[in-house]
């Protein structure tokens, strides 16, 4: 699965995935003035696609940013990291930090907001590695 979001500064939300997150550039299509029509970043194995608020797209007249939508945000990706204390203290650099704490379902982790307030979690706590509760 690859979580798509949307932006109104796309470009600064590129270069804050980068920096706050370590997320490089696998594919961007600009458009004309600060438009991104399609981002594809990478993080190791795993991705995630952006694109700009006002790209017109059916995509992006269908969805609405966090600010859009009276600061509240409807999904936010969970990442699975080896070293959540790492990303935690680079995040932090960039202010995009809510305290790592250990989980009651296991891992350590974190959830942080973007300037944009999209929120992004990263953790230790990999599902597909821990066996099922509750089944």
């Amino acid at each position: 699965m690859i979580p798509a979001l949307i932006y109104k500064d796309a470009p600064a939300a590129i270069e804050f995935l980068g920096k706050a997150f370590g997320f490089e550039k696998h594919l961007v299509v600009p458009g004309e003035g600060n438009v991104i029509h399609h981002a594809e970043l990478s993080l190791g194995g795993l991705m995630v696609m952006l694109g700009s608020a006002q790209s017109g797209s059916e995509y992006s007249n269908r969805v609405r940013t966090p600010k859009e939508n009276g600061g509240f945000v409807t999904q936010s990706p969970y990442i699975v990291v080896d070293d959540p204390d790492g990303f935690h203290e680079r995040a932090k650099k960039h202010g995009a930090v809510i305290d790592i704490k250990d989980e009651d379902h296991g891992g350590r982790g974190f959830t942080c907001a973007d300037p944009e307030g999209n929120l992004w979690n990263f953790g230790s706590y990999d599902p597909w590695k821990s066996a099922p509760q509750g089944t």
